[in-house]
């Protein structure tokens, strides 16, 4: 039996601290607009991330249910973490469109 790859979750740490420090350049450029990722950018980012995540996990599975050389475990950690970047995903959109709302309700 092979040993879990930790390759998978490394990397979207990686890419997770990017995105904070992206968010982080943002805050930072908010005098020059023309600097720094806009924000519809990382977003579109994210969600791309999110999109190959899926993807990956669904090729690992097609190939393990076909008879590929793929091992369950590999498969299943690829299934959670698409999982869960796809729940992270869709918290932050419960939360833009709460704060949408928030201010589209304010009193002018």
């Amino acid at each position: 039996m092979n040993p879990v790859n930790n390759n998978g979750a490394a990397q979207l740490l990686q890419q997770m601290q990017a995105m904070a420090e992206q968010a982080g350049g943002a805050r930072e450029a908010q005098g020059n607009p023309q600097e720094g990722p806009q924000f519809a950018e990382a977003l579109r980012n994210a969600v791309e991330t999110v999109n190959e995540t899926q993807l990956q996990a669904s090729a690992m599975q097609d190939a393990f249910v076909s008879g590929e050389d793929v091992e369950l475990t590999e498969v299943m950690v690829s299934l959670q973490k698409s999982q869960v970047a796809f729940e992270a995903t869709k918290q932050v959109r419960n939360q833009l469109v709460e704060a949408y709302q928030d201010i589209y309700n304010m009193p002018v």
